[in-house]
Formats: C-alpha cells, sequence, structure tokens
C-alpha cells in the first residue's frame, strides 16, 4: 500500500509507455493497443463510462464484453438509492442532461447479485463508488477490497446531481483528505473521477495524485440547465443536470491535455466520445484510456466499434504500438498561433 506522492513535476513521457506493459504481445500480426493504467494491464485503451454501462450485461446482445480493454460499472452506494424523479434525461443539440441521482443496488446486493456474474468476464473489473463523507468512501472501498474480481475503484467524488457530490471535487483540501483516506485502507489501484465544474482542474488532479491516486478519471459532466419556454420550468425536475456527448468533448480534450502534463499518473479520458477520431483526440492529448458514456445510448456497439477502429489506426500508420500516440500532440511555441 503506497503513501502519499511527491508533487508530479511537468509531464516528461508519456505515461503507459511501452516499458511498463508486461507479458506476450499480440498473436500473429495483431496491432498492440495494451496499455496499463496504475497495476492494470489491459488488452486495450477502451473502458466503458461509469453511470451509462449499467452493471455491463444489459449490453451483452450488442457486443462482446470481454474484448473491451475494461469495464467501468455504475455506481455503487452504501444503501440503495432510488435516484431522481423523472424527468431525468433530456436530449439537448450535440448532448444530452442527466439527473439519475446515482440510482442503484446498494452495495449488499451489488456484491450478491452482480458481482458474481462479472467476475467471470476477462476484462478488469473497475467499481465506481460515491459516498456522503470520507468514512463512507472508505467503507465502501473495504468492503470491495476483500471481493474476489474487483480490480480497482473509481471514486466518483464530482456528481453533479446530488446533494453534496461535487463537494469532494471542488476543494483540493477535500480531494486530498478523501483520496487520502481511502488510499489508507484499500490496495487496490485508486482513480478519482474529477470535475469540470472547477477554475483549475490541474490543482484538484494534484491533490488527487499527491494523495495517493494511482491515475485519474475525466472528465464527469457539466452542471447545466434547460428550460421549458412554455411552461417557463426547468425541462429536468431537479432542475439543474449534468450535460455530457459531443457538445463537450473539445473542452474535456483539453482538461486530459492540461492535466496529463501537471501529473504523472495516467490520465482516463472521457467527455462526448462517439467515434474513433474522437478517441484518438483524448489519446493523442495525453490519455491512456478513454472511456465512453453517452455514445452508449445512441450506439450500444460503440465501444467494441472503437476497439477495431484503433487498431486499424495503428496498423495503417505503421505504428509498433498505441502507447506511441499518447501524449504526441504537437503544439505550436507559445506566442505563436
Amino acid at each position: 500500500m503506497k503513501g502519499a506522492r511527491a508533487k508530479s513535476p511537468a509531464r516528461r513521457a508519456p505515461v503507459g509507455s511501452p516499458a511498463g506493459v508486461r507479458g506476450p504481445k499480440p498473436p500473429g500480426g495483431a496491432p498492440d493497443l495494451r496499455v496499463r493504467i496504475g497495476s492494470l494491464e489491459l488488452e486495450n485503451p477502451v473502458l466503458s463510462a461509469s453511470g451509462t454501462f449499467g452493471y455491463a450485461f444489459e449490453f451483452q446482445q450488442h457486443l462482446d464484453l470481454n474484448r473491451l480493454g475494461a469495464i467501468v460499472v455504475k455506481t455503487v452506494t452504501l444503501k440503495p438509492r432510488p435516484g431522481n424523479p423523472p424527468q431525468r434525461i433530456v436530449e439537448t443539440p450535440a448532448g444530452m442532461l442527466n439527473s439519475i441521482g446515482l440510482q442503484n443496488v446498494g452495495i449488499d446486493r451489488f456484491i450478491a447479485e452482480k458481482l458474481p456474474a462479472l467476475r467471470r468476464l476477462r476484462p478488469p473489473l473497475v467499481v465506481n463508488i460515491a459516498a456522503e463523507s470520507a468514512e463512507e468512501f472508505c467503507e465502501l472501498a473495504k468492503r470491495l477490497s476483500d471481493q474476489e474480481g474487483v480490480r480497482a475503484l473509481e471514486l466518483n467524488i464530482s456528481c453533479p446531481n446530488v446533494a453534496g457530490g461535487l463537494d469532494f471535487a471542488i476543494d483540493p483540501l477535500l480531494t486530498s483528505r478523501v483520496v487520502g483516506a481511502v488510499r489508507r485502507v484499500t490496495p487496490l489501484p485508486l482513480i478519482p473521477k474529477l470535475s469540470p465544474n472547477v477554475t483549475d482542474i490541474t490543482t484538484i488532479a494534484r491533490a488527487a495524485v499527491e494523495a495517493g491516486a494511482d491515475a485519474l478519471s475525466m472528465i464527469n459532466t457539466f452542471i447545466a440547465l434547460a428550460i421549458d419556454v412554455r411552461t417557463r420550468r426547468p425541462k429536468i425536475a431537479m432542475g439543474t443536470a449534468g450535460l455530457s456527448g459531443p457538445a463537450i468533448r473539445p473542452i474535456a480534450v483539453r482538461m486530459v491535455w492540461q492535466v496529463a502534463r501537471a501529473v504523472n499518473v495516467p490520465v482516463i479520458g472521457m467527455g462526448g466520445i462517439a467515434s474513433v477520431e474522437d478517441a484518438l483526440e483524448f489519446l493523442i492529448a495525453g490519455a491512456t484510456a478513454v472511456a465512453v458514456g453517452t455514445a452508449n445510448f445512441v450506439n450500444p456497439g460503440v465501444l467494441e466499434q472503437l476497439v477495431d477502429g484503433l487498431g486499424a489506426f495503428v496498423t495503417e500508420q505503421r505504428l509498433s504500438s498505441v502507447r506511441e500516440l499518447i501524449g504526441s500532440v504537437q503544439l505550436p511555441p507559445r506566442g505563436q498561433t
């Protein structure tokens, strides 16, 4: 179990470089898509995003779940949550508003009913957890650390759709406290999920890494509001909601680029990914892996298509592995446009 990290310098080399990946190479002439997230060795950099993929088996008729790099399931809390009242999903131009409210079966039923089937899948299982206090986060982490098949924890410190859900992600001191507390009770890789609803996301990222985060997942949704002009009421029952989808992608890419240069742990990039080109943008900006959320509603087979597309791109570009792309963006010198 590791302690706090020293402050990371500016990014020097792509995290997840070839030296960080062990094990046999892909068979024959198959493209090498392997990446590393902390102690997790993934066959490819394509993950499901928590909150949009259920408990995975809801999508098994649309794609081969075993082809994913890792599976991230919907948020688990200590007690079951019914979620927010409807209307809680609204389509917007180039995006979607959602205010689900972390509806889930709770930790007891997750372990008893969901985990047995999930642990039989080949990809590493990442469980997303949310809580109202550091103590609750620690309790969830301790219980899941004892469960076979759970390979990492994604800390949902940035949900904008529940009371207090953003508190841990907008204050670097609170971020440090909750990540540090969980770090002390579990040996599993910790992946805090960061909020874009901050002034400087690199400050939060550094705080998380210094407290013991093994990787960072970013970004969560933007707080947004849509109004029915005839009723003059919000279209979402709770008022504000989280904006996701292609509309936020350029901002998400910028934030991933900023954080990847500021810390020396892998970044899992997400926010509006719907195509191979979208995924490549995040990798080139500095992400080691990508997670797909809203696009699953439009195209339930998109994750497997991204795996195939990334492989085709690596082959077409004659790259030795997908890792050559990580952080390879070429920006003009400062002062030039």
